[in-house]
This record gives structure tokens, C-alpha cells and sequence, in this order.
């Protein structure tokens, strides 16, 4: 199947792209100058994907996914970590994993703190901010590594989905002896769907949860073995959910 290079948002258009198309597509270069850093801060936290802890709760049974979780709210300006949480689903948002519990290990202390990384968040805060409004933000940080441990790895298992908050943010870390996991995005209700793979890390995917849908193809090894690394950024108005 032909898949498709990435065309990439103008960063002056991304609040109207996600208003008018549901998602902007924004470069590596642009993602740092929204964090406030360099692409080499940004680069810095690649290596704590190292460190993710398994995945235990994956109902296929598979091996395939490493992950680190924690929760943060931004207000006034502001970024403050929330206590360990568990992550929480519906079953209308997510049929395989939907209503369950699912407490992972935090990210690592070091990671949370680091300029690059509180700049990221904070400054995708601010585009939701600039799209629906002024608020707080509750958000789900999300380290994965999907790897190809059993041969295949499933960046989204639960299949096309929206996962029950406002923004979603799909950041591109890295590809490591892979083909596969390609981008797909369809509106929710409507014919109209993009796909490509991104390719360069730190490229970002913003998304409106509640006008299109999402997956990641599966992947597979090129060689014997191989792991895709991404980071998901949600944020939602309100609280977060299952409060």
C-alpha cells in the first residue's frame, strides 16, 4: 500500500487548521520553537524512552508496548504535576481497554522537570487555549515504545478511535529498524481521511478529539528487531476523566 510524505502546517495556521480541518501537521523545527528550546534540548529526553516500563494490562496478550504515564494541569500560565494517577477510559472511547484502571509507572522525575519538556506542554496548553478558550488544561502524558517483540507491534490496538478529551497531541520520537505504523486520521462524521508517516522525530500531529478519529498501522521488524517511539500529549477541559 502507497503511503504518503507529511505536509506540514504553516505554525501561523495551526489554531485555524485544527478549527477548519480538525488537525495541523506541524515540523520538528516549528515544535521547538514552540517549546521554547532547540531541537538538541528536545533531543535530550529521548534517551528516558529507555528506561519505559511493560505494558501488563494489554488484553491480546502482547508484549509489544512499553509506556510511562503522569498527569499535569496548566492554569494561569502555569504547568504543575498532579499526583500518580491511574489512566481511565470509557468503554464508548476505547472497546478493548475502556473501563479499566490502569495505573503505569510514572515518567521519570528528571523528565518531568526538564525545561524542554515543561515548555512542550505548556505551549500546546496554549494552543488549545487560543482555540477554545482561555482555561485549565488536564493532561495525560503518555510515553510509548511499541516494539516487535512478538513479531508485530500495534501502536493502537483498540483500532480507529477518539479518546474522550478535547486535544490530542501525537509526537514522533523515533523509528528504529521498522516499516509500518502509518498515520491515519478520518473525520468523525464524515467520508474525508488522511493518512502519511511521519518520519522525522519530533514531528506533531495536534488533533481535535471530537471531529476526527485516529490510528497508527501496525509494525513490523525490517530485520529481526525493531521499536517505534512516540509521545501522546491529551488534553481536556474539566478534570480528567474518571474523576
Amino acid at each position: 500500500m502507497t503511503t504518503y510524505a507529511p505536509i506540514y502546517t504553516h505554525p501561523q495556521s495551526v489554531t485555524e487548521a485544527l478549527r477548519s480541518e480538525g488537525y495541523a501537521l506541524m515540523h520538528p523545527q516549528d515544535v521547538a520553537a514552540l517549546a521554547g528550546c532547540s531541537l538538541a534540548g528536545l533531543n535530550a529526553l529521548i534517551p528516558s524512552w529507555d528506561t519505559l516500563e511493560l505494558d501488563n494490562y494489554l488484553k491480546d496478550g502482547g508484549r509489544y508496548r512499553r509506556r510511562r504515564h503522569s498527569c499535569f494541569i496548566h492554569d494561569e500560565a502555569k504547568l504543575a504535576q498532579s499526583p500518580h494517577r491511574a489512566h481511565w477510559q470509557p468503554l464508548e472511547y476505547n472497546a478493548l481497554h475502556g473501563g479499566m484502571h490502569r495505573l503505569f509507572e510514572p515518567v521519570l522525575p528528571e523528565t518531568a522537570a526538564d525545561p524542554a519538556w515543561r515548555g512542550l506542554l505548556s505551549s500546546i496548553a496554549g494552543i488549545c487555549s487560543a482555540v477554545r478558550g482561555k482555561q485549565p488544561w488536564y493532561i495525560e502524558a503518555h510515553q510509548f515504545r511499541i516494539d516487535t517483540t512478538d513479531g508485530i507491534g500495534r501502536p493502537t490496538p483498540e483500532g480507529a478511535h477518539r479518546d474522550g478529551v478535547d486535544y490530542v497531541a501525537v509526537l514522533l520520537i523515533g523509528r528504529h529498524g521498522i516499516k509500518g505504523g502509518e498515520t491515519r486520521i478520518f473525520e468523525a462524521s464524515g467520508p474525508n481521511g488522511k493518512r502519511f508517516t511521519m518520519t522525522e522525530p519530533w514531528t506533531m500531529l495536534l488533533l481535535d478529539d471530537a471531529t476526527v478519529i485516529h490510528e497508527s498501522t501496525p509494525i513490523q521488524p525490517v530485520d529481526q528487531h525493531g521499536h517505534r517511539d512516540t509521545l501522546v500529549l491529551t488534553f481536556r477541559a474539566g478534570g480528567f476523566q474518571g474523576e
